[in-house]
Protein backbone atom coordinates (compact mmCIF):
# COMPACT_ATOMS: atom_id res chain seq x y z
CA UNK A 1 0.00 0.00 0.00
CA UNK A 2 1.25 3.99 -0.59
CA UNK A 3 1.61 6.13 2.17
CA UNK A 4 -0.87 8.61 1.61
CA UNK A 5 -1.17 11.65 3.69
CA UNK A 6 -5.07 11.57 5.31
CA UNK A 7 -5.32 15.01 6.69
CA UNK A 8 -3.35 17.20 8.55
CA UNK A 9 -4.32 19.62 11.60
CA UNK A 10 -3.46 23.69 10.81
CA UNK A 11 -3.54 26.08 13.72
CA UNK A 12 -5.21 29.22 13.85
CA UNK A 13 -6.40 32.32 15.41
CA UNK A 14 -10.15 31.84 13.45
CA UNK A 15 -10.45 28.65 12.25
CA UNK A 16 -13.48 29.58 9.77
CA UNK A 17 -11.86 32.80 8.79
CA UNK A 18 -8.33 30.67 7.86
CA UNK A 19 -10.26 28.17 6.39
CA UNK A 20 -12.35 30.35 3.97
CA UNK A 21 -8.95 32.37 2.86
CA UNK A 22 -6.91 29.06 2.36
CA UNK A 23 -9.76 27.72 0.04
CA UNK A 24 -9.92 30.98 -1.36
CA UNK A 25 -6.19 31.48 -2.72
CA UNK A 26 -6.22 27.79 -4.02
CA UNK A 27 -9.29 27.73 -5.49
CA UNK A 28 -10.57 25.24 -3.42
CA UNK A 29 -13.91 24.81 -1.34
CA UNK A 30 -14.32 25.34 2.27
CA UNK A 31 -16.07 22.60 3.93
CA UNK A 32 -18.95 23.16 7.14
CA UNK A 33 -17.26 22.93 10.43
CA UNK A 34 -17.34 20.04 11.85
CA UNK A 35 -16.54 19.65 15.82
CA UNK A 36 -13.45 21.57 16.45
CA UNK A 37 -12.30 21.57 12.73
CA UNK A 38 -13.29 23.36 9.54
CA UNK A 39 -12.31 20.84 6.88
CA UNK A 40 -10.55 22.20 3.46
CA UNK A 41 -9.88 19.16 0.81
CA UNK A 42 -6.26 19.46 -0.95
CA UNK A 43 -7.22 16.37 -3.14
CA UNK A 44 -9.14 13.22 -2.62
CA UNK A 45 -7.00 11.97 -0.38
CA UNK A 46 -6.15 15.23 2.11
CA UNK A 47 -7.79 17.90 4.18
CA UNK A 48 -6.57 20.12 5.55
CA UNK A 49 -8.31 20.94 9.06
CA UNK A 50 -8.37 24.34 10.71
CA UNK A 51 -8.62 24.18 14.40
CA UNK A 52 -8.32 26.94 16.50
CA UNK A 53 -8.67 25.51 20.15
CA UNK A 54 -4.75 26.19 20.60
CA UNK A 55 -3.59 29.33 19.55
CA UNK A 56 -0.30 28.97 16.79
CA UNK A 57 2.56 29.16 18.84
CA UNK A 58 5.04 28.27 15.54
CA UNK A 59 5.22 28.42 12.03
CA UNK A 60 4.26 25.68 9.61
CA UNK A 61 5.79 25.42 5.82
CA UNK A 62 3.27 23.79 3.64
CA UNK A 63 4.72 23.21 0.09
CA UNK A 64 2.58 22.24 -2.85
CA UNK A 65 3.49 20.91 -6.24
CA UNK A 66 1.17 22.40 -8.62
CA UNK A 67 0.67 22.60 -12.64
CA UNK A 68 1.80 25.63 -13.96
CA UNK A 69 -1.86 27.10 -14.93
CA UNK A 70 -2.59 26.20 -11.46
CA UNK A 71 0.54 28.27 -10.41
CA UNK A 72 -0.63 31.10 -12.42
CA UNK A 73 -4.17 31.14 -10.97
CA UNK A 74 -2.87 30.82 -7.25
CA UNK A 75 -0.58 33.43 -8.20
CA UNK A 76 -3.28 35.27 -9.40
CA UNK A 77 -5.23 35.11 -6.60
CA UNK A 78 -2.20 36.43 -3.82
CA UNK A 79 -1.56 39.05 -6.02
CA UNK A 80 -4.79 40.24 -5.96
CA UNK A 81 -5.15 40.23 -2.94
CA UNK A 82 -2.05 42.18 -2.32
CA UNK A 83 -0.38 39.48 -0.37
CA UNK A 84 3.56 40.21 0.40
CA UNK A 85 5.33 37.16 -1.75
CA UNK A 86 8.80 36.11 -2.59
CA UNK A 87 11.63 33.42 -4.29
CA UNK A 88 12.56 31.43 -1.33
CA UNK A 89 11.49 30.65 2.05
CA UNK A 90 14.05 33.15 3.63
CA UNK A 91 13.01 35.71 1.11
CA UNK A 92 9.54 35.30 0.83
CA UNK A 93 8.65 39.08 0.57
CA UNK A 94 10.77 40.12 -1.86
CA UNK A 95 7.85 40.51 -4.04
CA UNK A 96 9.61 37.85 -6.72
CA UNK A 97 9.25 34.44 -8.49
CA UNK A 98 12.27 32.22 -7.90
CA UNK A 99 12.83 30.22 -10.84
CA UNK A 100 14.86 26.79 -11.47
CA UNK A 101 15.41 23.72 -12.91
CA UNK A 102 12.87 25.03 -15.39
CA UNK A 103 10.15 25.52 -13.14
CA UNK A 104 8.73 28.41 -10.69
CA UNK A 105 8.27 29.02 -6.82
CA UNK A 106 6.60 31.51 -4.63
CA UNK A 107 6.31 31.93 -1.27
CA UNK A 108 3.72 33.77 1.07
CA UNK A 109 2.15 33.46 4.38
CA UNK A 110 -1.57 33.05 5.34
CA UNK A 111 -3.47 34.61 8.23
CA UNK A 112 -1.85 32.86 11.00
CA UNK A 113 1.61 33.80 9.60
CA UNK A 114 2.34 29.84 8.39
CA UNK A 115 4.34 29.55 5.07
CA UNK A 116 2.80 28.78 1.90
CA UNK A 117 4.51 27.72 -1.07
CA UNK A 118 3.42 26.70 -5.00
CA UNK A 119 6.16 25.20 -6.88
CA UNK A 120 5.81 23.96 -10.83
CA UNK A 121 8.64 21.25 -10.28
CA UNK A 122 8.89 18.94 -7.08
CA UNK A 123 11.77 19.11 -4.67
CA UNK A 124 12.29 15.77 -5.76
CA UNK A 125 12.96 17.08 -9.06
CA UNK A 126 15.11 19.73 -8.02
CA UNK A 127 17.21 18.29 -5.53
CA UNK A 128 17.85 15.58 -8.31
CA UNK A 129 18.82 18.93 -10.90
CA UNK A 130 21.16 20.43 -8.37
CA UNK A 131 23.45 16.58 -7.70
CA UNK A 132 23.43 16.20 -11.64
CA UNK A 133 25.09 20.02 -11.63
CA UNK A 134 27.91 19.30 -9.17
Amino acid sequence: MALVLDHTIVPAHDKLASAKFFAEIFGLRCGEPYGPFVPVAINEHTTFDFDDRRKPEEVHHYAFHVSPDEFDAIFGRVQAKGLKHGSGPYSNEDMRVGEFNGGRIVYFKELNGHLLEIRTKTSAQDIAAMRQAH
